[in-house]
């Protein structure tokens, strides 16, 4: 391609701070990181991961300690004696106890693989929502500079048909135009101003709109890159080899993965637990209003008493609730499986109608640089025959609008091309923005 105008710009490298102007590639890594949907993304990896950390806490034995004091008054049974008396009596007991479930049905190991897949899964959602910030950013800068294009082809239509008016005024002044063709001139110089006022406002309302996207101040100024038209080209060598990879594909594969453990975490209820447990507890009391008793630290030892303890606890009936609570786990986890074969077969048809598109706009694009020279061609001469008084103005408008027309479709046809390269680089898992 000879003649290629496009966000060429966006593979250039980050604009160092304090820059005039932003690139495509400035925009999205401003709005990945202002965006709100990305914030929440990330602080939602974030409770995945403290729930994998709480998972495999699990595996470690809970260990509790104890302090208790109790004051008796009235008739109560002494502890020296283990009989009754009525002298008030202060007490005061310390406990350490450890318990560790030994087997549970595998269903702790369940819990930890399924955390590690909602670990990963919101890893790939924080990257597919990444992504998505960036294309819609991609796509509002690339309207932007459309809607740039289209004021800079109106302004020198506007500057063309000023200096037709004045020509044809002349022409007017030595017999050779009428007053009717400086009449049909003004009044294109008037729809040419028109125009160029057309463009402004959708120009600001798609600057607003890429601020938006971007999470930009949109009272502040936003200065991005000039259009220009860098030499370069897109060559199908280059285009990536297809492979379907997207964060969102991988988010719900996780997800289908996460589901299928959290299954059979609660499948593991069906059977018996065996837990171990071990402890200690020491007492000391004292009868108040006398002046006897065994010291504090030799009582502390004296009444020192450990255990350790095995405990089997087997299901037998809860009401249902355990087998109502697999059918519902395995229920999820069927539906995680037809998400992900929709998501990944809505993915497969996205990713080729992209390739396809790519190659449609490249042959377009080309055509269009064709058709663009013989329109050009075409209104150079009609130009000069209404000069010369062998055509009419109204021939020359016809020929203007075409024209115009003709760059306004190359342009589209040549951001579209880049924007669909940037999308099969997306759908290939490939990072469209930078960091």
């Amino acid at each position: 391609m000879k003649h290629l105008t496009s966000l060429l710009l966006i593979l250039s490298s980050f604009s160092p701070a304090g820059a005039q102007s932003w690139t495509a590639r400035d925009c999205m890594a401003y709005a990945v990181e202002h965006n709100h949907e990305v914030r929440r993304a990330a602080l939602s990896l974030d409770n995945d991961q403290a729930a994998r950390t709480a998972a495999i806490g699990r595996l470690l034995p809970s260990v509790d300690a104890s302090i208790g004091a109790q004051y008796n008054f009235g008739r109560a049974i002494d502890p020296e004696t283990n009989t009754y008396t009525d002298v008030s009596t202060f007490y005061n007991g310390y406990s350490l106890s450890a318990s560790l479930p030994v087997f549970d049905g595998f269903g702790r190991l369940h819990a930890i693989r399924a955390a590690k897949a909602d670990v990963l899964s919101g890893k790939n959602a924080l990257r597919a929502q990444q992504d998505q910030t960036a294309l819609a950013t991609l796509q509002a800068y690339a309207d932007m500079l459309y809607y740039r294009g289209t004021l800079r082809m109106a302004e020198e239509r506007q500057q063309e048909c000023d200096l037709l008016v004045r020509q044809t005024r002349l022409l007017e002044e030595v017999g050779r135009k009428s007053q009717a063709d400086v009449a049909q001139m003004e009044a294109q110089q008037a729809e040419a101003v028109y125009e160029v006022t057309r463009q402004h406002n959708l120009l600001a309302s798609a600057m607003l709109q890429l601020k938006r996207e971007m999470g930009f101040p949109l009272e502040d100024t936003l200065q991005t890159d000039s259009l220009e038209r860098p030499n370069g080209e897109f060559e199908a060598s280059k285009l990536p080899v297809w492979r379907l990879q997207t964060a969102a594909l991988q988010h719900a594969y996780h997800q289908m993965q996460s589901s299928r453990h959290q299954w059979h975490q609660v499948r593991a209820s069906l059977y018996p637990t065996l837990s171990l447990g071990a402890g200690l507890s020491t007492t000391y009391y004292k009868q108040l209003h006398t002046d006897y008793g065994t010291a504090f630290h030799s009582q502390l030892k004296n009444n020192m008493g450990q255990y350790v303890a095995l405990s089997l606890s087997i299901p037998l009936f809860n009401r249902l609730q355990t087998v109502t609570a697999i059918r519902r786990a395995k229920n999820n986890y069927l539906m995680a499986c037809e998400a992900y074969e929709e998501k990944q077969a809505e993915m497969q048809k996205l990713s080729i109608e992209a390739r396809q598109d790519w190659q449609a706009y490249v042959l377009q694009t080309a055509q269009m640089e064709k058709k663009l020279q013989a329109d050009s061609l075409a209104y150079r001469l009609t130009r000069r025959q209404y000069e010369e008084g062998l055509s009419t103005a109204i021939d020359l408008r016809t020929n203007s609008v075409t024209l115009m027309q003709t760059r306004a479709t190359l342009l589209q046809c040549q951001l579209m091309t880049m924007l669909k390269y940037e999308l099969i680089r997306y759908y290939n898992g490939e990072q469209i923005w930078t960091e």
